[in-house]
């Protein structure tokens, strides 16, 4: 399986991350990016450069004001004259009749949905290059690739149509899944992160075409808490097109493997023409953010599950934070899945 990768994802390199109101270095760092390298050497991936795609990706899925604050953020920001080192929101007003700011710190607010998505000087070039590798993944799948690996840092699954949000800018899966309906008339985006993929279903909630599947922990107790809930299940022409299932807190291997045997019965059922998988290895019973309890052995039962689906996939890099197990988890995934092919 090829894997698309580019050095560029080190210009983000986010200091500030609140944890139940105590300020901590955020575990998304430029390390990731290394451990999920060795994961991948280890696997034998072939690694590939992105193709520059420019705007035209990013722009199916983000709102022409998000795509523009995110562009002109910093500088504005740097023009304050008195701001601090990271963009972090002093307000979040929830649009509820609310008018649509000028002002850089309104903006900010506008665009965020949470305090875990600190902008730095080099955000927006890292976050466009991992639209790049994402939509080059789901590029070489076009061409005729069975599977590709799209190792994008920053994750995107938490980005909203005009939102940033949870470590996330622009959605690299909601991206990559836009750029695969331009062949195949109907996609599904399996989320295997251990946090809902929230944003991606805010994009794709009133769309037919687009199947957002979430396997994640209980949000009444873990993140995103307010979104990833078995009722919601789509609306308008996309009713019947969004699936939560959430798992108790520590769920293992055995548990999540049934789970994903409810979310083939779903996908089969709406017989998409390709697969884009939010591959979070956060699952693993040794994440920091702990929230499941998926061993490496696990993650190759899951990749060897989604084999099963027989789809053409993309699998874009969602979570999985610092720890000396994630390239393993990484390689076990992918290897499941190759085996299994």
């Amino acid at each position: 399986m090829k894997a698309v990768y580019t050095e560029l994802h080190r210009s983000h390199d986010p200091q500030f991350f609140l944890v139940r109101g105590v300020v901590q270095r955020t575990t998304e760092q430029p390390e990731r990016a290394d451990r999920l390298l060795a994961g991948l050497k280890a696997g034998k991936h072939e690694l590939v450069a992105p193709t520059v795609f420019g705007q035209g990706p990013r722009a199916r899925i983000h709102s022409p004001e998000y795509l523009g604050f995110l562009a002109e953020a910093w500088e504005a920001w740097s023009a304050l004259g008195n701001a601090g080192p990271e963009m972090i929101a002093n307000i979040h007003p929830v649009r509820h009749a609310a008018t649509y700011p000028t002002h850089i710190v309104g903006r900010l607010g506008w665009h965020t949905a949470d305090t875990a998505a600190p902008i730095g000087p080099g955000t927006f070039a890292a976050a466009c290059a991992a639209t790049d590798v994402a939509t080059t993944a789901a590029q070489l799948v076009m061409d005729g690739e069975d599977a590709t690996y799209a190792l994008c840092r920053p994750p995107g699954h938490h980005a909203y149509r005009d939102m940033a949000g949870g470590f996330c800018f622009f959605n690299n899966s909601a991206i990559a899944a836009a750029h695969l309906r331009q062949r195949h008339e109907r996609v599904v985006i399996l989320d295997v992160d251990v946090h809902h993929g929230n944003g991606t279903q805010g994009i794709f909630y009133e769309q037919s075409d687009v199947f957002t599947v979430s396997i994640h922990a209980d949000p009444t107790s873990y993140y995103p808490y307010v979104w990833g809930y078995a009722h919601e299940r789509g609306a308008g022409p996309g009713l019947g097109t969004n699936l939560n299932i959430p798992l108790p807190i520590g769920t293992g291997d055995d548990g999540y493997m049934a789970s994903l045997g409810v979310a083939k019965k779903a996908i089969d059922a709406f017989a998409p023409g390709a697969l884009v998988v939010a591959l979070g290895l956060d699952a693993s019973e040794h994440d920091p953010l702990a929230g499941l309890a998926v061993t490496t052995a696990g993650f190759r039962r899951i990749g060897a599950a989604i084999a099963r689906l027989g789809l053409p996939t993309v699998f874009v890099q969602e979570g999985g934070y610092l720890s000396d197990i994630l390239g393993a988890n990484l390689t076990s995934v992918l290897a499941g899945f190759e085996e299994a092919r």
